[in-house]
Order: C-alpha cells, then sequence, then structure tokens
C-alpha cells in the first residue's frame, strides 16, 4: 500500500492561496480501471483511490503515513516564479524599459 503526500495547486478560476496551503495524502491505483462493456463507462473496484486525506502540515501526514504503515513519498510544491507588479510601476521613474502608447 502506497501514497503520495503533496500539497495541491490552486486552480486556474481561483486568485487566492485557499485549497492550497494544506497537504493531500492520495493512495496510488491498486488496481488499473476497466471499461464496463455495455456502456463504455470506466469503472475501478479500488475504493482507496477515493479517498482523500487532508493535513494542516507536511509533519502531520508523513506522521500519519508512518503510524499507519503506509509507504508514502512526499513531493515538494514547485517555487512560485509570480512577479507581483502593480499598474503604478508603468510608470515609475527609474523604469528600465520605454513607455509606449
Amino acid at each position: 500500500m502506497s501514497a503520495r503526500i503533496y500539497r495541491p495547486a490552486k486552480t486556474a478560476t481561483q486568485s487566492g492561496a485557499a485549497k492550497s496551503r494544506r497537504w493531500l495524502l492520495e493512495y496510488d491505483p491498486e488496481k488499473p480501471r476497466e471499461v464496463e462493456p455495455l456502456m463504455g463507462w470506466t469503472s475501478s473496484s479500488d475504493m482507496k483511490s477515493q479517498l482523500k486525506l487532508w493535513f494542516a502540515s507536511k509533519e502531520e501526514a508523513v506522521a500519519y503515513a508512518a503510524r499507519n504503515g503506509i509507504e508514502a513519498r512526499v513531493e515538494e510544491p514547485a517555487p512560485s516564479s509570480r512577479k507581483v507588479l502593480s499598474y503604478s510601476d508603468n510608470f515609475r521613474p527609474g523604469r528600465l524599459q520605454q513607455w509606449t502608447h
């Protein structure tokens, strides 16, 4: 039984940092998904693939996995490379680029 511990990225429609500060433990699938022959739907008999456990910190998630004998791998989040600018920076006197309009 193995699992993945990670901090999910925020959704594309989200401007704030909600739901991106908590850590998530998800189990890896034990069986592949199967195609149901009549309707063509995909299904799985693996119940642990539906289980998601949220934790406030990475240490809590790792401690839970160790306590329950779950082989877990931790995926660190990528650093944010977004540069925060304001509208007034366009008119800053020390601006390096030319101002075009």
